[in-house]
């Protein structure tokens, strides 16, 4: 049913928005509900939540999923607090609400561009454009690509790849780009990578992951794991081998996976929010999606406010300020830079897993 009224909606197919995402959340995070709405007995929509502490609540995934909202039936109306109070909820979070949320966009603080590959013509036809719009960028990177394999090896893709190995080399290259650039590491957090794990196996057509893998010779020198649906592919976590960054492989990667998802019957590839020059060059549009809380006049309510307010507030100041955030992120990657020393420090100071702990210390020194 949830699915049946999601077809019916003009959204895109997302499958973040799938039941089997929120499923799937619901083995690895046990705050993870789902309300259901009814009229005269009948399902007319569905919101999947998490509930934490005080009554707050956040998006499914929240963190990690790149689509968020209710999936309602059209003409469904629904006034948000009401839907809070019924679930027990002082508050509600999002950070990449989909467009036509209305009920909820009305409480959000910030919009973001999400940018999109339309495939919709086949990948001739995107290729021709991106040709129109920057002449030398296909060429150089085709360049890249037969240097990469004289120098290296053949240059070898495979679109749906099921190595366990080749998707455990990925999360180690993506942890070492979030230490590298001073950000969390998303795949430290048991849960995010107990939830890859479990998407990696799926087989459902509507949302299943899919790692794809950029091989020179027989060594992998790029990797994606996305999740798609039968039309929709959501970029998720891509990385590649800074040894061989020289042949930009990443570039390498999205250019032959655009070509396989366009074979595959995908009609838009979701770059997800978030600044990056790759997505600069290979999108053909934006899509919005939009960040904040819908907050109930409660306790657990103001408990959000103070908690998160503040620091979405600092970060919207420097982000909106171009030479204060280029300084911000010079910071962030002069302290990842540090950890990383630290952390593989010979003397034992930074190595294992003790040394991690150390590392971190030292950091929060930086930091301050």
């Amino acid at each position: 049913m949830w699915r049946e009224i999601r077809a019916g909606t003009t959204a895109p197919a997302n499958p973040f928005l799938d039941p089997v995402f929120t499923a799937a959340v619901g083995r690895v995070r046990a705050g993870a509900r789902v309300a259901v709405l009814q009229q005269d007995g009948t399902p007319v929509g569905y919101l999947p939540y998490e509930k934490g502490t005080l009554g707050r609540g956040r998006a499914i995934g929240l963190g990690v999923s790149d689509s968020q909202g209710a999936v309602l039936q059209p003409g469904t109306v629904v006034d948000p607090r009401r839907l809070l109070r019924a679930c027990g909820l002082a508050s509600w979070e999002f950070d990449t609400l989909e467009d036509g949320q209305d009920a909820f966009a009305a409480h959000a603080v910030e919009e973001h561009a999400s940018p999109v590959v339309d495939l919709g013509s086949g990948y001739d036809g995107y290729l021709e454009s991106l040709r129109a719009r920057a002449p030398g960028f296909v060429r150089q990177t085709r360049a890249k690509e037969r240097r990469l394999a004289r120098r290296v090896g053949e240059v070898r893709f495979v679109p749906d790849s099921r190595d366990p190995a080749a998707l455990r080399q990925l999360m180690r290259w993506k942890s070492a780009q979030y230490r590298r650039t001073g950000r969390r590491d998303r795949f430290a957090q048991e849960w995010i990578t107990g939830l890859v794990d479990l998407l990696a196996r799926g087989g459902e057509p509507e949302c299943r992951g899919q790692l794809s893998v950029l091989y020179a010779g027989d060594r992998p020198v790029a990797a994606h794991f996305g999740l798609r649906s039968a039309t929709v592919l959501s970029w998720w976590f891509p990385a590649y081998d800074r040894a061989f960054g020289a042949y930009s492989p990443g570039i390498l990667l999205h250019l032959r996976m655009l070509e396989a998802a366009a074979a595959d019957g995908i009609r838009t590839v979701d770059l997800g929010s978030g600044p990056a020059r790759y997505k600069e060059s290979l999108k053909t549009r934006d899509l919005r999606v939009y960040e904040g809380a819908v907050v109930r006049p409660v306790p657990g309510g103001a408990a959000h406010l103070l908690a998160r307010e503040p620091a979405r507030a600092a970060r919207r100041f420097v982000r909106d300020r171009p030479r204060l955030a280029a300084t911000a992120a010079r910071a962030l990657q002069g302290a990842g830079t540090l950890r990383e020393r630290l952390r593989r420090r010979p003397d034992g100071a930074g190595g294992g897993e003790r040394g991690a702990g150390q590392a971190a210390g030292g950091e929060a020194k930086v930091r301050r």
